[in-house]
């Protein structure tokens, strides 16, 4: 005697996404196995939609923190202050020589040597050239920084305000052999490495960067 055996089961399931009831409805031995098979399948594909969704999520934030740090370089290169005004705001608020000045990620950070052999960094605020902080440092070069300035007639800013006719500039500093380095980024986002002349303020390309002097 042939028998029909219709067995219901329904299982609620908390799906990624909301939650669904499924059904499995199996009727005799070879209904039933195509219709779990077909459940599994259905399952399955679920799950790799779920994961493939998760990946473009990470990937998408990934690429905004990517997109934030750019953001960042960005506001601190545009910021509308100037390494020559971030000096000036430093000097003002602690006097003396500035010997270099550097455009961080967040802040330019100026060198003061004031009186005697005292040095001071300066932290000035990018965006409106406030200062942000001052903190004395214990440095033993001072003659030879003295030494080196000695004969120059240009100063940071001046050596600064001479360098940005190349571009944007994110550093410059007194070196003793040398005199004012400048480095300037361009809008594309090149670097180039300068020499401003402490007695004259004449801008050439920096050797050391692999170019020809202008």
């Amino acid at each position: 005697m042939k028998r029909n055996i219709v067995i219901a089961v329904v299982t609620a399931a908390a799906l990624v996404g909301g939650g669904t009831a499924t059904a499995l409805a199996v009727a005799g031995d070879d209904d039933g196995a195509a219709s779990v098979a077909r459940a599994e399948n259905r399952a399955g594909d679920d799950d790799r939609r779920d994961d493939e969704g998760r990946e473009d999520d990470r990937g998408d934030d990934d690429r905004d923190d990517d997109d934030r740090g750019d953001d960042r370089d960005g506001r601190a290169v545009s910021g509308g202050v100037t390494a020559a005004d971030a000096i000036a705001a430093a000097l003002k608020h602690t006097p003396g020589t500035a010997v270099s000045a550097e455009l961080d990620d967040e802040a330019w950070e100026v060198d003061v040597l004031g009186g005697g052999d005292t040095w001071h960094s300066v932290r000035v605020d990018p965006g409106d050239g406030k200062v942000l902080g001052a903190q004395k440092d214990d440095e033993d070069d001072a003659a030879e920084v003295r030494a080196a300035l000695k004969g120059a007639s240009v100063s940071a800013a001046e050596a600064a305000e001479a360098a940005a006719a190349e571009g944007t500039v994110t550093s410059v500093e007194l070196d003793d052999d040398k005199g004012w380095e400048a480095e300037t980024r361009a809008s594309g986002g090149d670097e180039r490495d300068w020499r401003v002349d402490p007695g004259s303020g004449k801008v050439t390309a920096d050797r050391g960067d692999g170019s020809d002097d202008d």
